[in-house]
């Protein structure tokens, strides 16, 4: 059976997006854009075949489809799509970006601008993922031949001493999940968070537990609050925990889709003098057990009590750790705790389709298994 294309995340599409921004579309024949040139490909984005042209046709049908304000306004200045603006400094694009918002240009690269070009990003994987399910993205069917997408989530049941207990995979952005009581978090040992805008699972999780105001702005930044307020009462301003420390708090916005807590287990030691870290194997399995004391105690605690938790690959990103070690070093944990009868409902997320295969093939019964 052929599979069906993967798309890339909203990371990869964005890095793109803000490339262009810098260049704007005059300078796109020079721009590598891999990913946006694959997605306007499984569209049949423009009849020409041209690479920069069918890009350019992709952006504006993203951008019309923010649906007018200030936010598809600033979006056309930024990225020189506006009438008479191909042709723009980034600068002057920027300038004029950030007058429709009636900022300084300052405080439009720090904040609004990343939200501006975020939408973008997402309007541009809305309409793929319409486009790979048979529909567009206004709901009409597509092109005939266009193959269905994979699903997003995957329900295994592995034998653990000797009973089968339910496992689901998501595969998609951790910000998507919904009706999970905790959902776990990866952090540095000085669990301080990274900025809104990267792409890692806890910046995801800061952006989408953020509460923001109409135009996107953030009005209380819930998880970088509260985690500076646990660090405050345990003593850590100033200093680094032990890997595999956990902190808990609340999932801030992300409440509004049934997420209730957002432990941050810290499995990062920083590098000195370096933007790198290092994670070990030992630390994400200290963690997860961590975890998972941390859910006893916290449990009967909520009504209704918490028992549904889900994990990211700890360390399989910047940490260096590759996906098989990273699960390799988790499952343990997790194993334990089913093996001795506990009644969590265990999720995993990751963002790519082969992730969910090799945690799949990592958790199907050995050949010859007897099958109870």
């Amino acid at each position: 059976m052929t599979l069906p294309p993967h798309l890339p995340d909203h990371g990869a599409v964005l890095a793109e997006v803000r490339m262009i921004r810098r260049a704007g579309v005059v300078g796109l024949r020079a721009l590598a854009t891999p990913e946006l040139s694959g997605i306007a490909d499984l569209q049949g984005v423009g009849a020409t075949g041209d690479r920069p042209v069918t890009v350019e046709q992709l952006l504006r049908s993203a951008v019309t489809r923010i649906g007018g304000g200030t936010l598809q306004s600033a979006a056309e200045y930024s990225l020189g799509l506006a009438d008479g603006t191909r042709d723009w400094p980034a600068a002057d694009r920027r300038r004029r970006a950030a007058q429709v918002y009636g900022v300084s240009i300052e405080r439009f690269r720090k904040h609004q601008e990343l939200m501006v070009l975020g939408q973008v990003a997402e309007q541009i994987l809305v309409s793929a993922v319409a486009q790979t399910t048979g529909r567009g993205a206004s709901g009409v069917p597509a092109a005939p031949g266009v193959p269905a997408l994979a699903a997003a989530h995957r329900v295994l049941s592995p034998l653990v001493h000797g009973r089968r207990v339910r496992v689901t995979v998501h595969v998609h952005s951790v910000d998507l999940l919904r009706d999970i009581d905790v959902v776990v978090s990866p952090s540095n040992v000085w669990f301080a968070l990274p900025a809104a805008y990267k792409s890692s699972v806890a910046a995801a999780l800061r952006r989408a537990g953020a509460r923001k105001d109409p135009t996107g702005a953030v009005v209380e930044d819930h998880l970088h609050d509260e985690l500076r307020e646990w660090a405050a009462r345990n003593g850590m301003p100033g200093r680094a925990a032990l890997p595999g420390a956990v902190a808990a708090t609340s999932a801030g916005a992300l409440g509004g889709q049934g997420i209730r807590r957002v432990y941050h287990a810290a499995t990062a030691v920083p590098r000195p003098d370096s933007n790198d870290y290092d994670v070990l194997p030992v630390d994400v399995t200290r963690s997860v057990a961590a975890v998972f004391a941390l859910l006893a105690r916290e449990s009967a605690g909520h009504v209704p009590p918490l028992r549904s938790l889900c994990l990211p690959l700890l360390g399989a990103g910047r940490g260096g750790l590759t996906p098989l070690e990273s699960f390799g070093a988790l499952w343990p944990a997790v194993e334990a705790e089913l093996a001795r009868g506990a009644p969590w409902d265990i999720h995993f997320v990751v963002r790519r389709h082969a992730r969910a295969d090799l945690i799949a093939r990592l958790l199907a019964d050995p050949p010859g298994s007897r099958q109870p």
